[in-house]
């Protein structure tokens, strides 16, 4: 399991910019079909961001679909040397009309692509009841479809972060494990009972890093509280309200006036501490779980706790977009394909197989799920925690610089430096800068 950098990526700012002239077979050609013909021979190109042993679970899959379909041809690479060249490659081949017909794409991207004009929409295939969209999270489902208008792609991945305990910290402590139903005083009292200074243990962890890692884990406080990152229109910031006020002076009041929160600078060193048994709770997702069991950390795993009864987490979905080539062939068989490749019967043999979480609910109970739940306690539980993520990180083109600025504001505050009100209005006016800049 990899946790993977999506968050982080800063994205390019113009994506129908000028860029260098790629040589791909995606939509480059002497001719166009315009007429559906299914049975005609068509190549189809699939970026898919993959390496080592994702890359080669897609080949082989591409292999079966071309086995199954003789007149596509997939030519699939992973695109670039890393995940995160591959928008700096689709700006670079919508320049020179040379870009493939599917790309694996970071969540973050999706508004960028869709302004791009170079995307397919299919919201009306979407209502079809053989493709289960409904089975896609909220928030994957919000993350291909940006701006409410297209529908883009499909998802390609789901994460989101659960809460993940220590029972060696927790029986040490004789504190009862947390349970599905904990609010957030519940799981605030049991940090300051896990909390033992004479060695070193704290009851929680937080990120000051100021990256994604720091404001993605307060996303869940502020939508439980009812606030909004975003204003109706994605024009401006909403986060520096009463909501994220008292969702911050909450986080405070654990980091500074408890003492039970361990601050981790670099955004590593709290996993390899709760791991070793000295940090009893952290919120984290399902890359997590392979390091622990390595370790041999005895944990468990719930849900966030809640507010109100309310256990909204965060989710990063990834999604892979569908290009429109211009030929109407390309674009019905790059549909196919997702689709094929998004049902729970290739799902298992992909995201499932490579240890990620299942797309779609009903893989939660299949033998190939159950395998590396056996592997992976808690995978289950983070699996159906995904129902509880229904709301999707902005997609905007200044978001970048929104995470930066309230992350800044999230670090200093935690570490005993200014108000939450001052350092939310303070980061409100930064965010709404880069908002401005990049619309």
């Amino acid at each position: 399991m990899r946790h993977r950098t999506s968050s982080t990526v800063r994205v390019v700012a113009a994506l129908t910019a000028a860029g260098t002239a790629l040589a791909l077979a995606g939509c480059s050609g002497d001719s166009k079909a315009t007429e559906l013909d299914p049975d005609a021979d068509v190549t189809i190109t699939w970026w898919t961001g993959q390496a080592d042993e994702a890359e080669s679970l897609l080949e082989d899959l591409a292999a079966e679909f071309e086995k199954d379909h003789p007149n596509v041809t997939i030519d699939i690479s992973p695109g670039a040397s890393s995940t995160e060249e591959l928008l700096q490659k689709l700006s670079a081949g919508f320049a020179s009309d040379t870009y493939p017909s599917i790309s694996y794409s970071f969540g973050s991207w999706a508004s960028e692509l869709e302004s791009s004009g170079r995307t397919q929409d299919i919201s009306d295939k979407i209502t079809d009841p053989d493709l289960g969209w409904d089975e896609f999270s909220e928030a994957a489902r919000a993350t291909v479809q940006p701006t409410g208008d297209k529908v883009i792609g499909f998802p390609a991945l789901v994460d989101n972060i659960s809460l993940i305990y220590n029972k060696t910290v927790f029986d040490a402590a004789g504190v009862d494990y947390p349970t599905d139903d904990w609010s957030w005083d519940d799981f605030r009292k049991a940090a300051k009972e896990l909390t033992d200074p004479a060695t070193e243990t704290y009851g929680y962890e937080y990120s000051v890093s100021g990256s994604e890692e720091t404001t993605w884990q307060f996303w869940p406080h502020l939508w439980q509280n009812g606030g909004e990152i975003l204003s109706d229109d994605q024009k401006t910031s909403a986060f520096a309200s009463e909501a994220g006020v008292d969702a911050l002076e909450f986080l405070r009041g654990m980091a500074v006036d408890d003492k039970s929160v361990y601050i981790d600078q670099t955004d590593t060193k709290f996993a390899q501490l709760f791991a070793a048994d000295r940090i009893g709770m952290m919120t984290s997702g399902p890359w997590q779980l392979y390091d622990l069991n390595t370790a041999g950390t005895d944990y468990g795993v719930t849900v966030l706790p809640g507010t109100h009864g309310d256990h909204q987490t965060v989710s990063g979905p990834d999604i892979w977009a569908l290009f429109d080539t211009g030929d109407v062939n390309e674009n019905y068989w790059s549909y196919e394909l997702l689709a094929w490749l998004t049902a729970p019967e290739q799902d298992v043999r992909w995201n499932v197989a490579f240890g990620n979480l299942p797309l779609r609910a009903s893989e939660i109970d299949s033998p190939e799920f159950q395998a590396q739940v056996e592997a992976f306690p808690g995978l289950d539980i983070m699996a159906a925690n995904n129902v509880n993520a229904v709301k999707s990180r902005p997609t905007v083109a200044g978001y970048v610089g929104l995470s930066e600025a309230i992350g800044s504001a999230i670090s200093r505050v935690l570490q005993g430096e200014g108000t939450p009100k001052d350092a939310l209005e303070e980061a409100a006016q930064k965010a709404d800068q880069a908002l401005a800049d990049n619309n």
